[in-house]
This record gives structure tokens, C-alpha cells and sequence, in this order.
């Protein structure tokens, strides 16, 4: 704790300026992990001359200077070299002073609750009580065993006050707890007020969306027309639709933008849970067309042509008694209206050749 403190001081000494003192603690534990002890000075000088030209080279997914959060993990880091147009060079943590790296490291995934492993817990500012997580406030204040006028939910940029797990101490929202000195979440998001000890989930912050998400910055991209982050295989695929995911889904009307379940991006581009998606498949296993189509548009949700073959080969097998009717019908893929021979069964598109319409 004193060299940490002694960093902090130098750090300081150097001329740096940050908004807050956990931005500060943020920068002495990236450039501890990031090299030994004894190149902590060198490390600094580096920092301080590429910081005052506005060139921030050293290359972590998310520096509490510009983004306000920081994802730090102890176990292994990479050090940028700046002399080197931005080659690696990586350190273990074995090259970290020990009493510092055992603090940071003491009691790591040995505390939390369903949703997090974390070294803290969190005062809700909304009723001043103490819980593990926002989720945790969320599902014992908001289920219908509470009184309708009294449920609420805590919007997690609200959070203020954090409670270290180790040692009690009541304070501030930051990465380093300033009693025992010890990081209460691997990765931390100032933003989001979000600490983690596993970040096998590979979480990161999106400042489109606002909030943090996992599965690795890498594999997911931003698309500012649907307001949230798709798959990279999607990138160049989907259909954009307006704030796509900031609404309930069909099915249980959860709200899909800040959901922990999976979400699926329907052909249409409208989502809805996975989960639901197959209980829909189910329940509808009767019904051709609704089994495999959107519940908001009525668009096929896969590639039905196989079926419409299938059903074509069905149809040619049973007699039609209404030769001379015929009716107008919409086409729920590509929505075209046609007239066609009636049929008990179902119409054919004659422009898509999909079995998915209505008459009209």
C-alpha cells in the first residue's frame, strides 16, 4: 500500500491532471501491471511526454483518461512500446512487485453473487440499501411479491457508493478500495459503475449503446441506425431497422436492450430472445407459417424454400373443388399482391414462389 501510495504521488509530482483521484489510482495499477517496479519512473516519463502531446499510445482497451472506465487484468498485460511504432512487448505479473500484486489479487473470485464475481457491493441511492448488484436490488424490488406503488428499479449510472468486500470500508465508486488497497473488479467501468473479477467474459464498454457488453470488442460492432451492437458476421448482412433493439420482445416483452439473455436479429431485422424463438417454434409446430415467421412483420425467418417445394409436391395431391374462385393475396415476404386460384390449404406467391401470405 505505501509504494502504491509513493506511485501515486509521483504520478501526481509529474504533472498529469485527471477529473478524479480513481482515475488517477486507475493509471498506477495499469503501469504497475505493465512493468516492474524498478522501470516505474521510466514507464512514467514515457507516459507523461506522449500524454502532453496528445498521443496516447499505450494500448489498453479502455483508459479511465479518455473513456472513463478501465479494463485491467492483473494476470496478464501488454506493454506498448512507444519507441517501437507500436510493437508488443509483453510482461508477466510475476515482474510485479509481489506485495502489491497479492494485494490487488487477495480474495479475487471468492466473493459475489449470481450475476458477478466482485470484491464490493453497492449502496442503491433509491432506497439506501445494500446489495451485490444492481441485478440483485432490481429482482428483489421489483418482483410482485412487493407492493405495486413500491417497486422500482436502479439504473446502473446512478450507483455512487461501493462497499468493499475485504474490508468494509464504505466509499466513492473506483477500481482500488483506498483502505485495504485492494482492486475490487478486474475489469471496472467508471461509466457503468461496473466491477467484474471474470473477464472470461470478455466485457467492454460500447459508447454507442452506453453501456457495457461481452463476448470481446472484436467480434461485435456498433450499428448506429439500430442503436446497438451486432456480430461482426452481421455487419455487412442485416437489415437496419430503427432502434431495432430498444423495445420488448414479442414473446415475453422483456426489454431487449439491456438484457442478459440472448437476442436473435431475424432476417426482417427485427430481434427477439432466442429462447422465445424456440418456444414459439414449438407452440406453433402445427401451423407452417406462424412457426417460421416474424410475430412483428409476418416475414419468413429462415430460408423456407425447401418447405415451399415440399408443400407444392402436397398441394399437386389433393383435389380443388374451386377451380373458378379466385382471390387476391399479399405476400408477407416480399410484398406482392397477386390473384391466384383459391386454395383450402394455402396461396403461392407468383412473384417469390413463398407460401407466406395472406388474402386480402
Amino acid at each position: 500500500m505505501e509504494k502504491f501510495l509513493l506511485l501515486k504521488m509521483k504520478l501526481l509530482a509529474a504533472g498529469a491532471r485527471y477529473p478524479d483521484s480513481a482515475s488517477c489510482d486507475c493509471l498506477v495499477i495499469n503501469l504497475l501491471g505493465l512493468c516492474r517496479l524498478e522501470l516505474f519512473d521510466i514507464a512514467l516519463f514515457l507516459w507523461c511526454k506522449t500524454f502532453k502531446m496528445g498521443a496516447m499510445d499505450v494500448q489498453l482497451e479502455s483508459t479511465a483518461v479518455q473513456h472513463g472506465q478501465a479494463k485491467i487484468n492483473v494476470e496478464e498485460h501488454a506493454l506498448v512500446s512507444l519507441l517501437s511504432d507500436e510493437k508488443y512487448a509483453t510482461e508477466k505479473t510475476e515482474d510485479v512487485d509481489p506485495d502489491d500484486y497479492e494485494k490487488l489479487e487477495e480474495g479475487i473470485m471468492q466473493y459475489g453473487c449470481a450475476h458477478y464475481r466482485r470484491r464490493c457491493r453497492i449502496r442503491a441511492p433509491c432506497c439506501n440499501e445494500i446489495f451485490d448488484c444492481r441485478h440483485c436490488h432490481n429482482e428483489t424490488k421489483n418482483s410482485i411479491k412487493i407492493d405495486a406503488v413500491k417497486r422500482h428499479e436502479l439504473p446502473r449510472h446512478e450507483v455512487q457508493q461501493v462497499i468493499c468486500s475485504l474490508c468494509g470500508t464504505e466509499q466513492e465508486v473506483r477500481q482500488v478500495c483506498i483502505s485495504c488497497g485492494v482492486c475490487m473488479g478486474k475489469y471496472f467501468c467508471e461509466v457503468c459503475k461496473l466491477f467484474d473479477d471474470d473477464v472470461s467474459k470478455q466485457q467492454y464498454h460500447c459508447n454507442g449503446c452506453g453501456i457495457c457488453r461481452i463476448g470481446g470488442k472484436e467480434n461485435f460492432f456498433h450499428c448506429s441506425k439500430c442503436g446497438c451492437c451486432y456480430s461482426i458476421v452481421l455487419k455487412n448482412s442485416h437489415a437496419c431497422v430503427e432502434g431495432a433493439m430498444h423495445h420488448d420482445c414479442p414473446i415475453c416483452f422483456e426489454y431487449l436492450f439491456e438484457s442478459t439473455n440472448d437476442v436473435s436479429v431475424l432476417p426482417c431485422g427485427h430481434t427477439i430472445h432466442v429462447k422465445c424463438l424456440r418456444e414459439m417454434e414449438e407452440h406453433c409446430h402445427l401451423k407452417l407459417m406462424l412457426r417460421f415467421a416474424c410475430p412483428l412483420c409476418s416475414k419468413s425467418v429462415c430460408d423456407m424454400s425447401k418447405a415451399w417445394e415440399r408443400l407444392d409436391e402436397e398441394l399437386a395431391t389433393i383435389s380443388d373443388t374451386c377451380d373458378n374462385k379466385m382471390v387476391r393475396i399479399l405476400c408477407n415476404d416480399c410484398g406482392a399482391t397477386s390473384e391466384v386460384q383459391f386454395h383450402l390449404i394455402a396461396h403461392k406467391c407468383q412473384k417469390c414462389k413463398s407460401y407466406n401470405t395472406r388474402q386480402i
